[in-house]
């Protein structure tokens, strides 16, 4: 871009010291000045060390004066946190005489922010830059240097395999240079070690350094695929794709597979097959909160939304969760009282479904077919679309033994046959809380669990079938000919 003699680049982003790196090696590249203000060091000769900044320059509109004067050399002025100050008129009417003079001569005004938004002014003068985060090549590179430099004020051990090696790198992605330099840092500081027992703390400490941003949050997913009953077409379909996200499906042919829609009944396991999946898969699950996304300011909700998307793309191979997707977008499938913001939020989700090209696996679950948009079901946005309905006979045992599994008891001596007929209508969910109530009924009565008090709790807990069952009919009715079914 400074090639291309832009004379104003706007950069927002959180990575400074990244952007002033850039600058001083463009600098040295081309041979041309480079200058530095901000309001507590004015402007200084960022190419020498220690440079003493130039008198009575502390000031922004000042400084814009000064570098407005005519001069033979090309130079990059890099400005830190100036917008703030362009609500002063004369500061405005500064930059904008600056980038008028800079031009030319061939130089150009870098404006670098942290968080505010670039008003008017700016953005007519100025051409943004989007700072991308830091690739798998550029991770190691940090990784080398900050173990160089640990290693430089006491001896680290560094005993990783190639395999190792990959999954930091992996782990690491979606990260800013800084955030991944310290997330190292942390993880070497008790041990002096770097090895593959730091690869879940690096995991667990991603899920902290994301967690401020509330865009993407780390879904912990120890559930297995063995541990959802029924849904036998669904794990099928699931297990045939396991491996197509990854370089050796690329390179056969396959594209990447975008993802899936869940529809049915509430409880049916929706949520915890999208947790199924990414252990499957064993891919990192990342769930979008689409209510968070959503801000008071103008704007600031689609760039939100694009943020997230791109950081998702960044971590890929990953699997998306967006959960009750109709909940989040409820006004896009109807007249919009909130002037237009959900139905522009859902046209930029449907584009990016259409269009992205990373490894970025959607899982979509929803509960109410009526408040989706149509857009969102048609060909082309899903690989397929599921209908979960509640779990038949079979279906019912299995889940019957996973949750007696689970709470340490032997499915054996349980008539499962028996419990499971007696809970025709029951959801997976209904049926786990159902041995929920049955062990507080045993554990009060000092007697251990039994298939009777589970069928009592079975009868005295009418299921979701019944109390909705206008509900429920009408959305099997409808996902007849339009959905897959998952069982």
């Amino acid at each position: 871009m400074i090639r291309a003699r832009y004379p104003a680049i706007a950069i927002n982003t959180f990575e400074e010291e990244y952007v002033q790196w850039l600058a001083h090696g463009v600098a040295m590249e081309l041979q041309c000045d480079l200058f530095q203000w901000s309001v507590t060091k004015g402007v200084r000769d960022a190419l020498l060390e220690g440079a003493p900044p130039v008198v009575d320059t502390d000031h922004p509109a000042a400084a814009l004066v000064w570098m407005s004067q005519p001069r033979h050399k090309r130079g990059i002025f890099v400005m830190l946190d100036l917008v703030g100050h362009l609500k002063d008129e004369r500061t405005l009417r500064a930059m904008r005489d600056a980038i008028e003079q800079l031009a030319k001569s061939n130089s150009v005004l870098v404006i670098v922010e942290s968080h505010a938004e670039f008003p008017p002014a700016v953005n007519a003068l100025a051409q943004k830059f989007d700072v991308s985060f830091p690739d798998e090549a550029e991770l190691m590179e940090i990784i080398k240097a900050t173990l160089h430099e640990l290693n430089q004020q006491q001896r680290v051990t560094a005993d990783i395999s190639k395999k190792g090696l990959q999954q930091v790198l992996k782990n690491l992605r979606g990260l800013t240079r800084r955030q991944a330099r310290q997330i190292i840092i942390d993880t070497v500081c008790d041990d002096c070690r770097f090895d593959e027992n730091d690869i879940p703390v690096i995991l667990a400490e991603k899920r902290k350094a994301l967690s401020g941003s509330g865009l993407l949050e780390y879904v912990e997913s120890p559930t297995t695929i063995d541990e959802v009953g029924g849904l036998e077409k669904l794990k099928a379909w699931l297990k045939q794709r396991q491996d197509a996200l990854s370089d050796e499906a690329v390179a056969f042919g396959i594209t990447a597979p975008r993802g899936v829609l869940m529809l049915g009944v509430q409880g049916a396991g929706k949520s915890l097959s999208a947790k199924a999946v990414a252990t499957a898969w064993q891919r990192p699950l990342l769930r979008m909160d689409v209510g968070a996304l959503y801000d008071k300011y103008i704007g600031q909700s689609e760039k939100q939304l694009s943020e997230a998307l791109r950081q998702a793309e960044m971590m890929s191979p990953i699997i998306l969760w967006i959960d009750e997707i109709e909940k989040g977008f409820a006004s896009a499938a109807s007249e919009s009282t909130d002037g237009g913001l959900s139905k522009r939020m859902f046209g930029a989700l449907l584009t990016w479904m259409q269009e992205h090209t990373a490894p970025v696996f959607l899982i979509a679950t929803a509960n109410d077919i009526e408040a989706l948009p149509p857009e969102l079901l048609r060909k082309g946005r899903f690989d397929e679309i599921f209908f979960i309905d509640l779990p038949k006979l079979a279906a019912r045992k299995q889940i019957f033994a996973i949750h007696l599994k689970k709470r340490s008891r032997d499915p054996a001596k349980f008539d499962l046959d028996a419990l499971a007929a007696a809970s025709d209508g029951f959801s997976g969910a209904e049926i786990e809380e159902a041995i929920y109530a049955a062990l507080h009924d045993a554990f009060s009565a000092g007697q251990e669990l039994t298939t009777s008090h589970i069928h009592r709790a079975l009868e005295e807990s009418p299921p979701l079938s019944v109390t909705m069952r206008e509900k429920v009919e009408e959305l099997r009715e409808w996902a007849k000919g339009r959905c897959v079914s998952a069982d």
